[in-house]
């Protein structure tokens, strides 16, 4: 004999297989080799005039706050997801002779800003294969923008002040983040599954670990240089 299924019950059953599993995220803290260190002030490239400011001392290297971490490659349904949540458009300042922040993590494809708040002239340029680009010089009050498409590492410098740098690390999709002063991350919701979390700094060697993110659970990472 043939059993005939309620056309009701067999909706529900695909609508049930069609569930999607529960994600979660994972979360950690990184821990640095020593205490950060600041240089020494830098050169005067311009005594006596407009185009330095006296006393400037570049940005401290070795901070956490200068690390990313990120996923190596997600699902393109997540990134689909990650991709309509809101975001401020990054900016790259500068401001007391330095770029501000240091290191600016983002997602191919995405603007960034470079606002001049110092009162004096800046440039800002960049020879790196990932994206070259020269935006002249310009004075406070102004800001330039530009495109990143291509993941990679970008190098920031001025061409009035030689001892600016920074840099944009464009990355292949919107899953990662930067730690806070505490080395404390959480990087966005994905779908469970093993993910291949790295962290890059611009003063140390890169980091590699094979997470497996669970079902419906977050993932807890402890990471250190």
């Amino acid at each position: 004999m043939i059993r005939r299924h309620h056309p009701l019950l067999v909706a529900l059953a695909g609508l049930c297989l069609a569930v999607p599993a529960v994600g979660g995220t994972f979360r950690g803290s990184i821990r640095m080799p020593g205490v950060a260190s600041t240089p020494a002030p830098a050169m005067n490239a311009y005594p006596g005039r407009a185009g330095a400011m006296p006393g400037v001392r570049g940005p401290a290297h070795g901070r956490v706050i200068d690390a990313v971490v990120y996923v190596v490659r997600i699902p393109a349904a997540a990134e689909s997801t990650l991709a309509k949540a809101p975001h401020p458009r990054p900016r790259l300042a500068q401001k007391g002779e330095a770029f501000v922040p240091r290191v600016v993590p983002v997602s191919a494809g995405t603007t960034v800003d470079f606002p001049n708040l110092d009162p004096i002239y800046h440039n800002v340029f960049s020879l790196s294969p990932t994206q070259r680009f020269d935006l002249g010089k310009y004075p406070r009050g102004q800001s330039k923008a530009v495109v990143f498409n291509r993941s990679g590492l970008v190098k920031v410098y001025c061409d009035i002040h030689s001892g600016m740098e920074a840099f944009v690390l464009v990355l292949p999709n919107r899953a990662f983040a930067q730690p806070r002063p505490d080395g404390a991350f959480e990087l966005p919701e994905l779908p469970p599954g093993r993910y291949e979390l790295r962290v890059w700094h611009p003063d140390l060697s890169e980091i590699a670990r094979v997470v497996d993110l669970p079902e419906g659970g977050d993932a807890r990472v402890e990471l250190s240089f």
